[in-house]
């Protein structure tokens, strides 16, 4: 499971359509189905129902998507606390991208 995987997954959550998600993410239809295959084969969990008229998430699709932002979240937290640091605003440290990435792959891997 690759960031990458995430954020094409996110898309397509939030769109509900593919061919919207990959303008979105300035990416070719192809490579973002391939993309959400490759995370669904990961676990073996279906996270989309797609037929040709549209593309919903399954039960196990809505528990993701929560999950998924939660993460993208405490990243965007992390680097802005790196920033802080960096910077002399802030003297410590409150979370740290790999203690967040270990622990959604203790989840999720």
């Amino acid at each position: 499971m690759e960031l990458r995987h995430l954020r094409c997954f996110l898309a397509v959550a939030e769109e509900l359509y593919f061919a919207r998600a990959a303008e979105r993410l300035h990416i070719a239809q192809s490579p973002l189905s391939r993309a959400i295959k490759e995370l669904e084969d990961d676990p073996g969990v279906q996270l989309f129902v797609r037929n040709r008229r549209r593309t919903r998430l399954t039960p196990a699709g809505h528990v993701f998507q929560k999950d998924v932002r939660q993460l993208f979240n405490a990243i965007a937290q992390a680097r802005d606390n790196v920033q802080s640091v960096a910077s002399g605003r802030r003297g410590v440290l409150l979370h740290s991208l790999q203690q967040i990435t270990h622990d959604f792959d203790g989840l999720y891997g």
